[in-house]
């Protein structure tokens, strides 16, 4: 069976030091390090990640560590993120959340995972996200919180 792509957002890496998710967030680190999924980080990760607290640094170099693919922002990313933001499926000034959303349906990638409740991981957003990737030829994009992929717990 094929290794799902996992896109991991900003928030996951950071979730690794919050008390309401260090335990899934960490869960799916694990996972990743057990090499039951692929993760995926792209380059809007790196540059949020960049200005963050060291041990912020150090958790992304984990994630890194487990073979992640790294993907570009590229002119069919924006592209897809300026048809979202002309939707006002977000507001402008969280385009880098559309960003995300973009980059992980251009790479194909097979479910994005975030703790990004009020612009990402809701039920609404989703829904018109993904009729923006349909209508643009794209394929609809999974997208969960780290809770409901790792397999943290249920062994």
């Amino acid at each position: 069976m094929k290794k799902q792509r996992i896109y991991i957002d900003t928030s996951v890496i950071g979730g690794c030091f919050d008390n309401e998710f260090e335990m899934w967030s960490n869960g799916l680190l694990k996972d990743f390090k057990n090499n039951l999924f692929i993760p995926v980080v792209s380059d809007i990760v790196e540059a949020e990640v960049a200005d963050a607290p060291n041990i912020i640094v150090q958790k992304y170099h984990e994630f890194l560590d487990c073979d992640a693919e790294i993907i570009e922002t590229t002119d069919e990313v924006i592209l897809l993120a300026d048809v979202y933001s002309s939707r006002k499926i977000l507001k402008e000034k969280f385009y880098r959340d559309m960003l995300h959303i973009a980059l992980a349906t251009v790479n194909k990638i097979d479910i994005l995972v975030s703790w990004n409740f009020k612009h990402i991981v809701r039920f609404d957003k989703i829904r018109l996200f993904n009729s923006v990737n349909i209508e643009q030829g794209y394929s609809q994009l999974e997208i969960y919180s780290p809770r409901e992929i790792t397999f943290y717990g249920k062994e």
